[in-house]
């Protein structure tokens, strides 16, 4: 048995992007529930920090969709 070292690599390289990218992703939708917390604690409204985190969870939910898409696909 041959193992194709480069693509091993690769793959793992290309995974430890995504999942990075994913858990920045969903903290920047934490963050933004955070300043909605905040600003109701100060009386004010925080409508584009609820806006950006609802884009943010919307976009992990997709990308985990696409995941779970491309391993179904695949077998």
């Amino acid at each position: 048995m041959k193992i194709d070292w480069a693509a091993l690599g690769s793959v793992f390289g290309t995974s430890l992007v995504f999942t990075v990218g994913l858990v920045a992703l969903f903290t920047l939708g934490i963050n933004g529930l955070t300043r909605r917390e905040k600003a109701a604690a100060q009386g004010g409204s925080a409508t584009l920090a609820v806006t950006g985190a609802y884009v943010c969870f919307a976009a992990c939910a997709a990308a985990v969709a696409y995941g779970i898409y491309l391993i179904v696909a695949k077998a």
